[in-house]
């Protein structure tokens, strides 16, 4: 429990994730639209053999299309916005208005299946998924939403989160007033009955123990320079979630270790993606090249829920993390278990990791960085030695003492 609390509060102090502000000026220079977002995406795509389902968030370089997204001309009400990334790959936005408000009327997503870094084994080809994003707000409003947007399309699932957007912008930035997404809104949650599951912070979830530790797996991303993540690790991914009679559950999943995986690999992020069944996890690490530094940033899980559950699925994600960091060239190290809190209804737990990531030289780790939890515990048992060798000393001394006092009690006659 101390170790989770001190992850936990690793987790809440790290710095928060600087989102990309993507922008869309006319010919004069003024801006009329202004957005900054977080996105994952999840595709569904055929190979040889079967059809696999990638998960991957929308990148820190990702970047505005100058020559595709444009501000509304004279008699026009719409403007566009379109950000792409990877190897042809885009997000385009289209923004309609009326008398009093405004909102992305058609949300499209272009994407390379033949990008073998996000989908090996593809039949290649490019392809792109359509509907409206139900984004609305009046006009001269900011659109604020923190919390998880969902948009289902055909093999595609989109999610937006931490947005703040606005379009038909009268004054070149955001405007003073807010709308705020249906998803903000505090809703009325009912207490749980049962009487099982331990009170617990409002900031951790309650989590069972499973049976078994999850088996180790050997993962690893490649890019034009080669490997730039080596990792072998157990993972474990805990959830809790209400149910239809009113009784909150948890459960536990150990992802097998011939796990689904791929990532993306550029000079300041590297992502990992893995998928079991209907399970998906994306770990977004980020290099700190001042300080020779990498951390884990950035966690997304999506998972089905059970029959009985309020809610079909869970999607939850934390970009806030400053976890398993080590020097730039070396690899993090720790058998003990590690829990990584993501939000209120999820966490992740990692098993023996061993970890590098960005420089890596051929496909072996570097020199050991091991994590403070490995230290605490190497210290408990040299503490433990220390004390009983001072016990025994204090003993033994206490007996020549009492053995000398006891000759001097006798004289020879």
């Amino acid at each position: 429990m101390a170790a989770r609390g001190l992850l936990l509060a690793a987790a809440l102090l790290g710095l928060l994730q600087a989102s990309s502000t993507f922008e869309v000026k006319d010919k004069s220079g003024k801006i009329c639209i202004l957005a900054n977002f977080s996105v994952q995406f999840t595709v569904e795509y055929n190979t040889k053999t079967k059809t696999e389902s990638k998960s991957f968030l929308l990148p820190v370089n990702a970047h505005v299309i100058k020559e595709a997204s444009s501000c509304s001309k004279e008699k026009e009400t719409s403007q566009v916005l379109v950000v792409g990334f990877g190897a042809g790959h885009s997000l385009h936005l289209m923004f309609e208005k009326n008398a009093d408000s405004y909102m992305i009327s058609n949300l499209t997503f272009s994407y390379n299946l033949s990008d073998t870094s996000l989908f090996p084994d593809s039949s290649g080809g490019q392809r792109e998924a359509s509907k409206a994003a139900g984004i609305q707000a009046e006009l001269n409003t900011t659109y604020r939403c923190h919390n998880i947007h969902r948009i289902n399309m055909q093999n595609v699932t989109v999610l937006f989160s931490n947005v703040t957007l606005e379009a038909y912008l009268p004054n070149n930035t955001f405007s003073k007033n807010d709308s705020t997404c249906a998803e903000d809104n505090p809703t009325t949650v009912a207490p749980p009955v049962t009487t099982h599951i331990p009170t617990t912070s409002s900031l951790a979830p309650p989590t069972t123990t499973p049976t078994t530790n999850p088996d180790i797996g050997r993962y690893n991303v490649s890019g034009s320079q080669g490997i730039c993540l080596l990792a072998t690790m157990g993972l474990q991914v805990s959830i809790t979630y209400s149910t239809k009679n009113k009784t909150v559950k948890s459960e536990v999943l150990n992802l097998p270790p011939n796990t689904t995986h791929s990532g993306t690999c550029d000079n300041s992020t590297v992502t990992l993606n893995l998928t079991s069944g209907s399970t998906s996890l994306s770990f977004q690490f980020m290099q700190n090249v001042s300080a020779e530094k990498y951390f884990l940033q950035g966690i997304v899980v999506t998972a089905n829920l059970p029959l009985g559950a309020t809610e079909k699925n869970i999607n939850a994600f934390n970009h806030s993390l400053n976890a398993l960091k080590a020097t730039v060239g070396k690899s993090y190290k720790c058998v003990a278990e590690e829990s990584i809190w993501i939000s209120a209804n999820a966490s992740v737990n990692i098993y023996n990791i061993q970890l590098q990531v960005f420089k890596i030289s051929g496909d072996k780790f570097g020199a050991v960085e091991e994590c403070q939890l490995d230290e605490n515990n190497m210290l408990i048992p040299i503490i433990v030695g220390a004390a009983l060798a001072g016990l025994v000393l204090i003993v033994l001394i206490a007996y020549l003492i009492g053995r000398k006092r006891s000759h001097a009690g006798y004289q020879t006659i």
